[in-house]
């Protein structure tokens, strides 16, 4: 069937991907995998749009655009498959987006914030970036809850903190590479706070001014996470584990970011090989928290 081709070739572009968190993993309830990877794929190649290749800007925002009319045309069940990978995506995405009744506007929140990944370089307050990571990040892990058949709202609430924590983890990960592209996530107004120069990215130094101003914005990360633990008690099955493990992971990133006193130039921790015991044993020793 064309349905199941195009989830199969949704499924082989999660794999293709590097990601810290990994996307329909075998953790999943298989019903789930293909569904998670449609929304993957669709979510993915946007994210290329606004941040890979050498493109102008205008150019960037143009496909984000197109990309946008193929979603609603998609929605429609009017997604005409010529063969092409992208035809693939909408395909899987359409039939997911009516199988499992998906709030179509959180997809449309995360083309918004690919959208402000072109345009907005800087971000004044921790609200601002909050409010980013609101339709970058918490679409994702709403739709994974609705994929599943969750629709509650304290499992949203925590979800998106979850959800939330990841995305500022990866920021604070990524600090040497986005700045290589001419973005900062650190709020201007922690910098500020902090003493630190923006200047000395460039030099590569990491200095106590920015060393404070990480451990400032690591905080309300590990805070994040703390409240976004219980959306991987309040699901059932299979599920359960993935989110789990999807906490364990960014957790032990974030430690490892402090232990290291943010210094990504020197080395960007990632989840490798020697984490699969450490990780494994914290997921069957994991306790419930009141």
């Amino acid at each position: 069937m064309v349905t199941d081709a195009a989830y199969a070739h949704c499924q082989r572009l999660a794999r293709q991907h590097y990601e810290n968190f990994p996307v329909a993993s075998r953790l999943l309830p298989a019903p789930m995998r293909p569904h998670v990877a449609a929304v993957y794929a669709f979510a993915r190649i946007a994210d290329d749009f606004a941040d890979e290749g050498a493109r102008s800007d205008a150019a960037r925002l143009s496909l984000l655009d197109d990309w946008g009319r193929r979603l609603e045309t998609a929605v429609r069940g009017e997604t005409t498959d010529d063969g092409s990978d992208s035809a693939a995506i909408f395909t899987a995405l359409g039939d997911t987006v009516r199988a499992c009744r998906l709030d179509v506007g959180l997809l449309r929140d995360l083309l918004s914030a690919f959208r402000q990944d072109v345009t907005v370089k800087r971000y004044e307050s921790w609200g601002q970036l909050l409010d980013y990571c609101r339709r970058s990040a918490n679409p994702v892990g709403r739709l994974v809850l609705q994929i599943g058949g969750y629709r509650d709202p304290a499992l949203e609430a925590a979800s998106d903190a979850l959800c939330t924590a990841l995305q500022l983890t990866n920021f604070w990960q990524d600090l040497e590479r986005d700045w290589a592209k001419g973005r900062l996530y650190v709020p201007s107004a922690v910098l500020r706070s902090a003493g630190a120069d923006e200047r000395d990215l460039d030099r590569r130094q990491l200095t106590p001014e920015w060393r404070r101003a990480l451990a400032d914005v690591a905080a309300r990360t590990r805070a994040l996470f703390a409240a976004g633990r219980p959306v991987a008690d309040g699901v059932d099955g299979r599920l359960r584990w993935e989110l789990r493990a999807t906490w364990l992971a960014g957790v032990r990133i974030l430690d490892r970011l402090e232990t290291a006193g943010f210094d990504v130039f020197e080395a960007r921790p990632a989840i490798d090989s020697a984490d699969a015991l450490p990780l494994a044993w914290r997921l069957v020793t994991w306790r419930r928290r009141p």
